[in-house]
């Protein structure tokens, strides 16, 4: 049984249901759970100013197909159009893809029917200009989203875990579910063969704050009985160590020398291989999802703590010799490519050129605590940053403070603090001056040879892009455009597509593909649902979607 702690109740040692991991799928399910009268436990290995897991860091981005948002936007977008997207980027071409497929589809249906509905009748609301994330730029057969589907939830990531908390907690006032905090699991247990509960350490009580690294020291055992379990325990990105094990060599090359990571230390994969011990299968683990637009925190909260930019599509691309990169490689366009061609390069940076024109209208940065007008859900926050004078607040600290960041009135001041911020003289000024001024040259007309200023047009004829996120079409080295600004971009880690394989039930398969009774899996650690419902790539919005689906399956079939 648990130990418990000072003024704590006693924790009862069987239950119908627990829970291991209180991050969105986490709280999904037991929302769920809760709602069927199942006795539940939440068991985490972190503190109770955790709960929410990753979620709360997140933008609380979800991808929806054909909502209202979209129509007031003047998107015309449909079910059909999203399969094709998807399924043109996840590029299923595995035995085992399977049920990441029939979890696509399932997942398609949903956002393009009950998603909207259902969360916007737990009190959910949405920005009304839809973001264009992942926007391709190859053939329409191919990856990326053929319009804006990223329906940022007012409140971001708190704001999507404020329905699932609200709900676990009523059940938790009911007596029907409740919490182990500094509870880590070490082994999901059997008898006779079939799940009979879990067992792991207490670990001493922390102060730290949300996010930061808490201790592991053991103060104690404990063990639950239940027959069924549900893992929902996040990813591996918080663990350089597995990202670096699991890395695709032959798609991708080696894995960069260095990297910062996007998500906290608490994220370190471990409950999966915990799962496989006791049976369940795993799949597509060399899938991942990194991003290369990385920047390190300036105000670090969690270990190489790194933000992503969320960037526009103006500024230029150069990798770490100063070369341009190549279409589809351009900002917000191909994750994926883009990873694959750095990889080529033989340094684990790239750089952005752009202006402070651009800075003001492109800049985002990804996470609760970079917005914090959309996080406070109050449209006169959000008027002040995205309308005001210069970038957002948060953008114009990290131009200040951020070891990434430099400005400088001409390009070749520029580049000479590129050189030194780098430590050795790779990029040569002449270079990069031609390449600035062959996409100047473009600007003169509303048309244009070069893919990056023509896909800088197409974003403007979109009625948001044009109204908050896309500058107007401008030359770089005319001084009224300045100050030049350049930033160091490194590879961020982010989220694991593959995982514990599962059916529509989030039931974990054994290697057999048969289902494990009483054995369960969702969001993360299932690859957002049947082991990587991504495929290889993934269209944004779909990660916290992945959670809410998965999770919700789970608690209505566990038990």
């Amino acid at each position: 049984m648990s130990a418990r702690g000072k003024g704590e109740a006693r924790l009862d040692d069987s239950y119908d249901v627990i829970v291991v991991g209180g991050g969105l799928a986490g709280l999904v399910a037991a929302a769920e759970l809760g709602d069927r009268g199942k006795k539940t436990l939440i068991v985490d290995q972190e503190g109770e100013q955790f709960l929410g897991g990753q979620a709360f860091w997140s933008l609380g981005g979800l991808f929806m197909v054909d909502t209202p948002e979209q129509r007031r936007m003047r998107i015309k977008d449909s079910l059909e159009l999203a399969r094709i997207d998807w399924m043109g980027s996840a590029q299923f071409d595995r035995e085992e893809d399977h049920w990441p497929r029939q979890w696509a589809e399932a997942y398609l249906d949903f956002a393009a029917g009950e998603m909207r509905p259902w969360l916007s009748g737990m009190g959910m609301r949405w920005f009304p200009v839809v973001g264009w994330a992942e926007r391709g730029g190859a053939f329409a057969t191919g990856h990326g989203n053929s319009v804006p589907r990223f329906h940022i939830t007012w409140g971001t990531g708190p704001g999507v875990l404020k329905p699932f908390i609200d709900r676990v907690r009523a059940h938790e006032a009911a007596g029907r579910i409740r919490f182990a905090f500094r509870h880590r699991v070490t082994a999901i247990d059997k008898k006779a063969g079939r799940i009979a509960g879990i067992s792991g350490d207490i670990l001493a009580p922390t102060s730290v704050a949300r996010g930061e690294r808490s201790n592991r020291d053991v103060a104690g055992e404990f063990s639950f009985r239940a027959e069924n379990i549900i893992v929902t325990s996040g990813g591996i990105g918080g663990n350089l160590e597995l990202v670096r094990k699991a890395w695709p060599r032959d798609r991708l090359g080696s894995p960069p020398g260095h990297m910062i990571s996007g998500v906290p230390f608490h994220v370190d994969g471990k409950m999966i291989g915990i799962a496989r011990e006791a049976g369940a299968a795993t799949i597509n683990e060399d899938r991942m999802w990194h991003y290369t637009e990385g920047v390190k925190n300036w105000a670090p909260i969690w270990p190489e703590h790194g933000i992503r930019i969320l960037p526009g599509p103006s500024s230029m691309w150069f990798d770490a010799k100063g070369n341009r990169l190549p279409p589809p490689c351009l900002p917000g366009f191909d994750t994926l490519s883009t990873l694959r061609y750095l990889r080529g390069t033989g340094h684990d940076h790239s750089w952005f050129i752009l202006t402070q024109k651009v800075i003001e209208k492109e800049f985002a940065l990804s996470g609760s605590e970079q917005n914090p007008d959309f996080t406070s859900g109050k449209w006169k926050e959000v008027l002040k940053q995205r309308l005001g004078k210069g970038a957002t607040d948060a953008v114009e600290a990290f131009k200040r403070h951020g070891e990434d960041f430099i400005v400088r009135d001409t390009l070749d001041e520029l580049v000479a603090a590129m050189n030194a911020l780098a430590g050795e003289k790779l990029l040569d000024p002449a270079h990069i001056r031609a390449q600035i001024e062959a996409r100047d040259a473009q600007i003169d007309n509303p048309y244009s040879k070069d893919a990056q200023v023509t896909a800088i047009h197409g974003a403007r004829a979109y009625l948001g892009d044009k109204l908050v996120r896309t500058a107007k079409p401008h030359k770089f080295l005319d001084p009224a455009n300045g100050p030049l600004i350049a930033v160091r971009l490194h590879i961020i880690t982010r989220k694991t597509l593959g995982g514990l394989h599962t059916n529509l039930d989030s039931q974990a398969l054994g290697a057999d593909g048969q289902p494990i009774d009483g054995l369960y899996a969702a969001g993360e650690a299932a690859g957002f649902g049947g082991g990587g419902y991504h495929g290889y790539n993934a269209l944004e919005g779909t990660f916290l979607g992945g959670c809410i689906f998965s999770g919700r399956a789970a608690g209505r079939a566990a038990g």
